[in-house]
């Protein structure tokens, strides 16, 4: 018998920060399955992975005003679509969203979209690949590494 090898797909996406009456916070975004989540998607033909981070992040939120800063590294997993086995790689960057409203993307499944604390994010991001990113973007704003972002 012979094992078949994973299809890979290479995704990006953001974790978006502001500031909410003084202090920082995130977006996570519902996705189609109920669960929050971070907005990424797919990396499209000559399109960098920091631009179709921002691209997503529009897409998907509706923000147009976004400032893209550090990369917040690679996470990856494998799922199943129509019977093939798929490995994910998705790349993430820290985006600062000083202002706009959101609008979830509904014709992608995209339900809400909802700014939150740091650290009432780490506890409501649903996968715990997403979390970890999440942590590092919380690392990366506590270090001040971000202060001329936000």
């Amino acid at each position: 018998m012979t094992k078949r090898k994973a299809r890979i797909e290479h995704s990006s996406g953001g974790v978006v920060a502001r500031r909410v009456d003084g202090s920082v916070h995130l977006l996570l975004i519902r996705d189609p399955y109920g669960k929050w989540g971070l907005p990424k998607g797919h990396v499209e033909n000559g399109e960098s992975s920091c631009e179709a981070a921002l691209r997503e992040v529009r897409e998907e939120t509706g923000l147009t005003h976004l400032d893209v800063g550090p990369s917040l590294g690679t996470i990856d997993w494998y799922f199943r679509l129509k019977g093939d086995l798929v490995h994910k790689f998705c790349d993430y960057f820290l985006i600062a969203s000083p202002d706009g409203d959101t609008s979830p993307e509904v014709s992608e499944g995209i339900t809400e979209c909802r700014w939150l604390p740091v650290e009432e994010a780490i506890e409501t991001v649903a996968y715990d690949n997403a979390r970890e990113v999440v942590v590092r973007a919380a690392e990366v704003l506590s270090s001040g590494e971000a202060d001329s972002l936000l």
